[in-house]
C-alpha cells in the first residue's frame, strides 16, 4: 500500500517536472527520485513483505481497514450520541484509533475462544435476529428495501453486516454461557445479606452555612487583601467580538402560484407512492452448482404443487435471512421496492399464483403475491399544504446553494463581510464576547466556535470557511475584536469579591463550629444536650439500610462508612454537604442484615443482582485470563 500511494506521487511529479523543467535539471531530478523509489520501494517489500498488518493477536491479523471500519463505527456512536453539539475535535483519528484498536484485539481473543469452544449460531436465529430488528421494519414489518438502505447509510454491505452480526451473537453466547455457570453458594449469599442488608441507627444534625455568613461586617483591609490573594479568580474569559453572516432556507423561501402547486399535485398522484402496492413474499434460491440449484428449485415447486403452504416452504428452503422466519414476506411495494425485472413480475401475476423461477443478481426467485390494494389518492385540499411547502422548500434551496456558492467565493478573498454581505444583499450580524464554551444561540454549535478561535480566523484574521450546519443554515464569520484574558479591577468586581470573602469565612465558621461539636460529643456530651444548647435540630433514624431514599445520599454513604461503635461510645464523624452545610452524624447501632427479613419477590431480586454482579466479574477475569496467555504483537 506504502510502495503504491508513492508511486502515484512519483508519477504526479514527473508528470509536474515533464511540463515546468526541461534540460539537465530535469535529469538529475528524475534521477533522484529514481534512486529514491528504488531504495524506498525495495526496503519496503523486503521489510514488510507486501503486508499491512497492524497487530497479530495469536497468529490473526488486524487489518488498516478492519480498524478504519471500526473508527467509522465509532463516530457514528458519537455522532449519535452528541446529536448536532457533537465536537470536531472528539472525531480525530488518532485520538480514537488506540481504543479502536484494543477492541478489535479484545474481539478476536473473545471471538477465538468461542470458535474453540465450537460455538455456533443458527442461520434461523440469524434470519429471526434481522427480521426483528426495528430499525429494519416499517409499520411493524420486516423491509428488504429499508434493509439495503439502512445498511449502505452506515457503511455496510449485506455481507459484511451477517457477519459482524453472527459474531456479535456468538460473543453474546459466549459471555451468557460464562456468567451462567456462575453461582452464588448459600455461605455467599448469606454474607452479602448481612452487609448488603444490614441496618444502622444513628443520629445526625445539620449545621447550616447561612449562621455563618453575616457574623461581622467586612473590612476594607479584608477586602483588598482577599482581592490580592485571589486575583485569579477575578480574571476574565477570553472571548471574541465577531461579525458573521447567516444564511437559512427561510431566507430564500417565496410565495408559490395555484398554479404551481396543481400541477405538482397532478404529478404526485401518478408517483408511487399513489399507484397500486403488492404484498409479496418469495423464495430465494442463491447461486450454486447448477444442477444443485435446479434440484432445490424443483424440489420447493414439487411441495407448492403438493398443497404445502408457500410460507413453510419459505422458512424451510429460503436462503434470505431476513424473511424466511417471515414465511418469505418481504412487505409492500409500489413498482420501485425491488430490482426491474422483479417488479415487472409482481405486476403481472395474479394474487395467490406463484411465479415461474426468476433470476436476478441475488439468485432465483419463485414470487408470490399475496395481496394487492389501490391507494386512495388524497384529495387536493388535503395535500395542498404539503406541497406548497415542498415547492417553497425546494425553490429556496436552490437559491441558498447558489448563494452560498457565491458566498464561499466572495469571503475567501475578502478583508472582512461587508462587502460580500452588500454584493448578496445580506445583513451582517454581531455577537460579543463569545467565549470558547459559548453555550447559547448559534455559538454553542462547536464547530462556529472552533472556527471563531482557530488559527487562521483568530490569528491570521481572515475570514472563515462557509460552514454548514443542520438544518441547511450556513455561516461565515471574521473576528472583529480579540478580548484577552485580563484581572479587573477592584472597583468592577468588588461586590464578587465581598460574596466570596463572606463565603469563604462561613465556611470557616461551619469547619470551626463542627470540629467544636465533634469534641464535645468525644468528650461525653450527649447530641441531645449539644444540640439544644446551640439551637440545632437532632433527627433520629433507625433501621437504616443501603437502600434508603429518605437520607441524603451524601449522609447514608457515611454512615455506612463509619466503623461499628463499641459497647464503650458511639462512633462519630461529620460530612460536608455541596451546599457548604456540615452534617454531624452519629452511629449508635449496626445489625446484620438477613435474606430472610426480604419479601419473596425482594429476596428473588436480591439473588438476581449478586448472580449478575457475579457474571460480570466472571467474564472480565476471563477476558483477562485470555489477554495474558495471548501472543498479541501491534506492529
Amino acid at each position: 500500500m506504502r510502495l503504491f500511494v508513492y508511486f502515484l506521487w512519483v508519477l504526479f511529479m514527473l508528470q509536474d517536472i515533464r511540463q515546468h523543467t526541461q534540460g539537465t535539471a530535469a535529469k538529475i531530478i528524475i534521477g533522484i527520485i529514481v534512486i529514491s523509489f528504488a531504495f524506498f520501494g525495495i526496503q519496503s517489500i523486503l521489510v514488510s513483505g507486501g503486508d499491512n498488518e497492524i497487530a497479530d493477536v495469536n497468529g490473526e491479523l488486524i487489518y488498516p481497514q478492519q480498524l478504519q471500519q471500526a473508527l467509522d463505527t465509532q463516530k457514528r456512536r458519537l455522532i449519535s450520541m452528541m446529536g448536532d453539539q457533537f465536537d470536531p475535535a472528539m472525531l480525530d483519528d488518532e485520538r480514537l484509533a488506540p481504543q479502536a484498536l484494543e477492541s478489535l484485539i479484545s474481539r478476536a481473543l473473545l471471538m477465538q475462544a468461542a470458535l474453540a469452544l465450537k460455538l455456533v449460531i443458527s442461520e434461523n436465529d440469524i434470519g429471526a435476529t434481522v427480521a426483528n430488528m426495528e430499525q429494519f421494519q416499517i409499520d411493524g414489518k420486516f423491509s428488504p428495501v429499508r434493509y439495503k438502505n439502512v445498511l449502505s447509510s452506515a457503511g455496510y454491505t449485506p455481507s459484511y453486516f451477517k457477519q459482524s452480526l453472527t459474531e456479535d451473537m456468538l460473543l453474546s453466547q459466549l459471555s451468557s454461557g460464562m456468567a451462567g455457570s456462575e453461582f452464588i453458594t448459600p455461605a455467599e449469599l448469606a454474607l452479602n445479606s448481612q452487609i448488603m442488608l444490614a441496618q444502622r441507627d444513628l443520629r445526625f444534625f445539620t449545621i447550616p452555612l447561612e449562621k455563618f455568613r453575616s457574623r461581622s461586617p467586612l473590612t476594607e483591609a479584608e477586602i483588598d487583601t482577599y482581592y490580592a490573594d485571589h486575583q485569579e479568580e477575578f480574571r476574565t474569559q477570553e472571548s471574541l467580538d465577531i461579525e458573521y453572516l447567516e444564511l437559512t432556507l427561510d431566507n430564500y423561501r417565496q410565495p408559490v402560484s395555484e398554479a404551481e402547486i396543481l400541477a405538482a399535485y397532478e404529478q404526485a398522484k401518478q408517483e408511487l407512492q399513489f399507484q397500486t402496492q403488492n404484498r409479496v413474499s418469495h423464495i430465494l434460491f442463491e447461486s450454486g452448482g447448477d444442477s444443485d440449484l435446479q434440484r432445490r428449485i424443483s424440489a420447493a415447486q414439487d411441495k407448492l404443487a403438493a398443497g404445502i403452504d408457500f410460507s413453510d416452504v419459505a422458512k424451510d428452503m429460503s436462503d434470505d435471512i431476513g424473511s424466511a422466519d417471515r414465511g418469505g414476506d418481504l412487505g409492500y411495494t409500489s413498482g420501485d421496492a425491488f430490482p426491474e425485472e422483479m417488479e415487472v413480475v409482481i405486476a403481472q401475476l395474479q394474487p395467490g399464483v406463484v411465479s415461474a423461477p426468476l433470476k436476478t443478481a441475488a439468485g432465483t426467485h419463485l414470487i408470490l403475491v399475496t395481496e394487492r390494494k389501490d391507494a386512495d389518492v388524497p384529495s387536493f385540499e388535503d395535500m395542498r399544504p404539503a406541497l406548497e411547502n415542498t415547492i417553497q422548500e425546494d425553490d429556496a434551496r436552490e437559491m441558498l446553494l447558489l448563494t452560498v456558492e457565491s458566498l464561499k467565493d466572495l469571503s475567501f478573498n475578502a478583508e472582512n463581510l461587508r462587502n460580500p454581505a452588500k454584493e448578496l444583499d445580506l445583513v451582517v450580524k454581531q455577537a460579543e464576547g463569545v467565549t470558547r464554551s459559548a453555550a447559547e444561540g448559534l455559538f454553542s454549535n462547536p464547530s462556529v466556535v472552533a472556527a471563531a478561535f482557530s488559527e487562521d480566523v483568530l490569528l491570521a484574521g481572515n475570514n472563515s470557511e462557509v460552514i454548514e450546519l443542520p438544518g441547511n443554515i450556513f455561516v461565515v464569520l471574521s473576528v472583529r475584536k480579540h478580548n484577552k484574558p485580563e484581572i479587573e479591577a477592584l472597583s468592577v468586581v468588588r461586590e464578587k469579591v465581598v460574596a466570596a470573602l463572606i463565603e469563604e469565612n462561613a465556611r470557616v465558621g461551619v469547619l470551626s463550629e463542627t470540629e467544636r461539636a465533634l469534641q464535645a460529643l468525644q468528650d461525653g456530651l450527649t447530641a441531645e444536650h449539644f444540640t439544644s444548647v446551640n439551637g440545632y435540630q437532632l433527627n433520629v433514624e433507625l433501621g437504616v439500610q443501603r437502600r434508603n431514599t429518605v437520607l441524603p445520599p451524601e449522609v447514608l454513604g457515611r454512615t455506612f462508612q463509619l466503623p461499628s461503635p463499641t459497647p464503650d461510645a458511639t462512633s462519630i464523624d461529620f460530612i460536608s454537604m455541596p451546599n457548604g452545610d456540615a452534617v454531624v452524624i452519629e452511629l449508635l447501632s449496626v445489625a446484620a442484615g438477613e435474606l430472610k427479613s426480604l419479601p419473596d419477590q425482594e429476596q428473588a431480586q436480591f439473588q438476581q443482582v449478586l448472580a449478575t454482579e457475579a457474571g460480570r466479574l466472571i467474564n472480565y477475569e476471563y477476558q483477562r485470563g485470555l489477554r495474558e496467555r495471548a501472543k498479541i504483537s501491534i506492529l
